[in-house]
């Protein structure tokens, strides 16, 4: 009798704990969002802007201000992306995906 009691204890015991272990849990509270993102909208060279993930708007020209375009046939469009993209990347951004006018950043946020 004691045999059987001290079994069925024990399968209780590895129950328990077998449910526990197994028992999925809940997103964390703060946050689940592993990402964010960054628009970049062409609309000239005088338009252009930023769109960043906490709504702030950004116009560009004034990156755009700094480096002239140089001479030679470098096609406007190309040329000014490119920097928006390049000073998107040194703040960790990554390309993620593009439409005519825009180019979307995407940025892994840190847990």
């Amino acid at each position: 009798m004691m045999k059987k009691l001290n079994l069925i204890l024990l399968l209780a015991v590895i129950s328990a704990a077998g449910l526990y272990l197994l028992k999925s849990h809940a997103a964390e509270s703060a946050t689940f969002q592993v990402a964010e993102f960054a628009t970049i909208r062409w609309e000239g060279r005088e338009n252009t802007h930023l769109i960043r993930s906490n709504g702030k708007v950004e116009k560009l020209k004034p990156l755009f201000e700094r480096f002239p375009r140089p001479e030679g046939g470098v096609d406007e469009r190309t040329y000014y992306l490119s920097l928006a993209m390049n000073a998107m990347a040194r703040e960790g951004y990554d390309f993620a995906g593009m439409t005519q006018d825009q180019i979307v950043m995407r940025r892994a946020i840190a847990r």
